[in-house]
């Protein structure tokens, strides 16, 4: 970490323990000024270490004589500081700046038309393409930046930069996995008024993405969730997504007559629409618009039992001038049993394909959390999505366990090695232990393995082939 990065981390974390300090001695009453409600305010402050590792197998290339991928290895410190005010006079203030420092490079952070990263634009030797992905590029920048206004009873307005998490997070979520979070540019609203409901509206006009791209566009939300009981709730919701060139290509072939999977398809190497006769998948517009229901929840049978069950179904369709091909649908059915800290359930998720022209796609979900951690399918396959997997969670003491099993199939069958029809992607085999060593500072290992079965692609240098993937991430986690 350079000399420059050190200072201002210290000084950070000086200011933030100075107005934590203040902030308890002033808490014992409501704020009369906004420099009282700055020091009640609380910290939006964390540091995290990480080392993550990938073993990929895959070729650097699609030439028949491309080398295989080298072995990935990342270092990286994220470190957010923060700081959120009271309320004074119905308004609140949040600023928190993100700086990621990488310590190693020896891995592909998709940071395009750098000349530290050079993606293909540089020395071979030097050439990131050579690893496998690993998103989590150096970056500085404001990660939130928001005014909070709640001069309506049970309603919360929030206008700038902002993190969002919705339900699952299987169709909004910040990433937060990665280094660098995905935040949103806009105006939301929360409201509670009617009992048991939550009513949630947003617009933003740009997405910042793990890549540190920042897209423009029209995100529109709503999600609307009834509290059943304090453990379930049934959850309505419609997205609304018309965002330029969300890059949700990568892994699906183009091909005459498919669509792009997800974003609006600008930015590629031409603007110019393609012709009805000669789709680019590149450049077409995925421009959609998604309606779901949602029942989730954990029901107590006793004080040691309890049921957990997952029933959801969505349909997505093109909109705003998006292609005509965008009509897939999304359905998770699951349940199983939880014994004291411990639980078991399997559940089967399908995000549908259009004939193998377009798939049902999830482009500003956290979608490392869902077809395993190995992030195989980040993007859904043109030829769909069935996962079946069973989880399984609970503790030792103070450390938390858990573990998943995936066996991944296609909705439609995908032309596999020597032209084969083939329909199983592959298995995924994902575990992790967290342990808190204190209130604020916690270490996690990780681990994940996915084994190929039949190979997606015609050749085993083909562009979209899910060569097997073993990765590891060991991580510290301190929380001011």
């Amino acid at each position: 970490m350079n000399r420059r990065l050190k200072i201002s981390v210290f000084s950070a974390l000086l200011a933030m323990s100075s107005l934590s300090a203040v902030a308890e001695e002033a808490a014992k009453a409501a704020p009369e000024t906004l420099l009282e409600a700055i020091q009640q305010g609380k910290p939006m402050t964390s540091f995290r270490l990480r080392y993550e590792n990938v073993d990929q197998e895959g070729y650097q290339s699609t030439a028949a004589t491309a080398p295989k991928l080298k072995t990935g290895e990342a270092f990286t410190l994220r470190s957010l500081i923060g700081w959120q005010t009271a309320s004074f006079k119905n308004f609140s203030f949040g600023v928190q700046l993100t700086d990621v420092h990488e310590f190693t490079d020896d891995f592909n952070d998709r940071r395009d038309n750098q000349p530290e990263h050079n993606n293909g634009t540089g020395s071979p030797s030097l050439d990131k393409r050579q690893y496998p992905n690993i998103v989590d590029p150096g970056y500085t920048d404001i990660n939130q930046l928001y005014v909070d206004w709640t001069g309506i009873n049970n309603t919360k307005l929030r206008l700038g930069r902002q993190q969002l998490n919705l339900d699952n997070v299987r169709f909004i979520g910040d990433i937060g996995f990665r280094q660098n979070m995905q935040v949103f540019d806009g105006i939301s609203v929360l409201n509670k008024s009617i009992p048991n409901t939550e009513i949630f509206a947003a617009h933003f006009g740009k997405v910042r993405q793990i890549t540190t791209k920042l897209r423009d566009g029209n995100i529109d939300i709503l999600n609307a969730k009834y509290k059943i009981s304090p453990t379930e709730s049934l959850i309505g919701y419609g997205y609304f997504i018309d965002v330029e060139n969300l890059g949700q290509n990568s892994g699906n072939p183009t091909a005459v007559g498919t669509a792009a999977q997800g974003g609006n398809g600008l930015g590629g190497s031409s603007d110019i629409p393609a012709s009805p006769t000669n789709i680019n998948p590149n450049q077409t517009d995925a421009s959609s618009k998604t309606f779901g229901l949602r029942l989730d929840g954990t029901r107590k049978i006793n004080d040691n039992w309890k049921v957990l069950y997952t029933a959801e179904y969505a349909k997505q369709d093109d909109y705003r001038g998006g292609n005509s091909l965008i009509d897939a649908h999304y359905f998770k059915l699951g349940g199983g049993a939880g014994y004291g800290n411990w639980s078991l359930r399997i559940d089967h998720e399908k995000l549908s394909s259009n004939d193998g022209k377009y798939a049902f796609q999830t482009p500003l979900g956290t979608n490392h959390l869902f077809q395993g951690w190995a992030d195989v399918f980040l993007v859904t396959p043109r030829q769909g999505m069935e996962d079946t997997f069973i989880t399984l969670s609970g503790s030792i003491m103070k450390a938390k366990l858990y573990a998943e099993y995936h066996v991944l199939k296609s909705d439609e069958n995908f032309q596999s090695l020597g032209g084969r029809l083939r329909d199983k992607y592959g298995t995924e085999f994902d575990a992790s232990v967290l342990y808190p060593f204190t209130d604020k500072i916690n270490g996690k290992i990780e681990y994940a393995n996915y084994r190929e079965s039949d190979v997606y692609g015609v050749t085993l240098q083909n562009a979209a082939r899910k060569g097997d993937k073993e990765m590891f991430w060991i991580t510290g986690m301190y929380t001011f």
